[in-house]
């Protein structure tokens, strides 16, 4: 018999939340186990420990739950002030007299509620009302994300890169550290470099790969060979998956593909689980060649025919080189084959040159775009935005 034995109130928000665990009847257990001829010290001393497991589950399930509600009403409540700040005390003719009663306000909050409501937090506040507007998409995405994520996304220059980061920490758990890193390495910036390759009849999805890819992280001394790359990719496979995106799942290095006699293998072979299509990636030094167009299209056709199983899509193939011409990948429209082109970094440059590196190709292939509008070759009206960094590196709100 289980009687349910109250524990506890945890107070949060001003709301109580009750506790209740389930309490176990030692007397009716012995009861039972005469009936049933048993041992009750034997059956009583298993017991305990998974007494003591489920317990444990219990309390560590309570506070996970009790973490992500306080984390997504403490996002909500900074948003909540940050737009009243921003439409009551800032808006129209009140903004000089708001400021000037901004910092008055932000003392008395401290004496009231502590340090979080420092002027410079409010200023933050009232910034994150203004990046995310619609309290709904606040509302979801806070479940996912801390208000340490939103500080550091809600400075960027877009709404389509702030939703792309916010995006990618809800899908791939990442940390704050893990998501400083993307924006630092201008993740969406290289997404959208790679998504100027597709036209409207690309067979290869949009917002699946980047341009270029950055895997600095592998260690790479000068003069690697292909195998050193392969090699340093399966031994950090878990960063280069991580700088690829969410859903990629490693199959098989060096795949042998067999035809009348004669063998070919593929550098590496992924799988796309939300796409559900296989990802065939073949890794140069050098530059690109369009030879390489007829290579990795005999790749897909067999993957396609001996690998492709039911309810999966048709495989898709990247090519990683050291040095792409953009002009040439256009001109095989390699998309509408099923193919991307990529170039791949092993040095890191220095974030200013970085910054200047990806905002002169991101030009470039916004003049693409441009052409290919006015040639007719696309009805794609889609925009590419560049951002810098803000360089406010100014801790936040614990």
């Amino acid at each position: 018999m289980l009687n349910y034995t109250h524990i506890g109130f945890r107070k949060i928000f001003g709301q109580y939340e009750g506790v209740y665990t389930p309490s176990i009847d030692l007397e009716d257990i012995g009861k039972t186990l005469k009936k049933k001829k048993l041992n009750p010290q034997s059956v009583i001393s298993i017991s305990e420990t998974n007494l003591l497991k489920h317990i444990s589950k219990i309390i560590e399930s309570r506070k996970n739950r009790a973490g992500t509600f306080a984390n997504r009403e403490v996002t909500l409540m900074y948003w909540e002030i940050g737009r009243y700040i921003g439409s009551v005390l800032l808006g129209g003719e009140r903004a000089e007299y708001g400021k000037q009663v901004l910092a008055t306000l932000s003392q008395e909050l401290i004496k009231k509620y502590g340090n979080s409501f420092e002027l410079r937090n409010l200023r933050r506040m009232i910034q994150f009302a203004e990046a995310f507007p619609d309290i709904k998409i606040v509302s979801t995405l806070s479940t996912q994300l801390s208000w340490s994520h939103f500080v550091e996304i809600f400075p960027l220059g877009t709404e389509q890169a702030r939703l792309y980061y916010a995006n990618d920490v809800a899908t791939r758990h990442l940390g704050v550290r893990d998501l400083r890193q993307q924006i630092s390495r201008k993740a969406y910036e290289r997404r959208e470099i790679a998504n100027t390759q597709l036209s409207e009849k690309s067979i290869v999805p949009f917002n699946v790969f980047k341009d270029p890819y950055l895997l600095d992280t592998l260690g790479l001394k000068e003069n690697f060979l292909e195998s050193d790359l392969e090699k340093a990719i399966l031994i950090e496979l878990e960063a280069f998956i991580l700088e690829f995106g969410h859903g990629f799942t490693f199959v098989e290095r060096q795949k042998r593909m067999t035809m009348d006699d004669d063998d070919f293998t593929l550098d590496l072979l992924f799988f796309h689980r939300v796409l559900k299509r296989l990802v065939a990636i073949e890794l140069k030094i050098g530059k690109f060649i369009p030879q390489y167009k007829g290579q990795m299209e005999f790749y897909l056709k067999w993957l396609n025919k001996y690998e492709r199983q039911d309810g999966e899509n048709e495989p898709i193939g990247l090519i990683l080189c050291t040095k792409a011409s953009r002009n040439q990948i256009e001109l095989l429209e390699l998309d509408k084959a099923g193919i991307a082109v990529a170039e791949y970094w092993t040095n890191l440059p220095p974030k200013a040159l970085l910054e200047e590196k990806i905002k002169s190709i991101m030009s470039e292939a916004q003049e693409r775009l441009e052409r290919r509008k006015l040639l007719g070759d696309s009805k794609s009206s889609k925009q590419i935005e560049y951002f810098f960094e803000p360089k406010d590196d100014e801790g936040v709100v614990d």
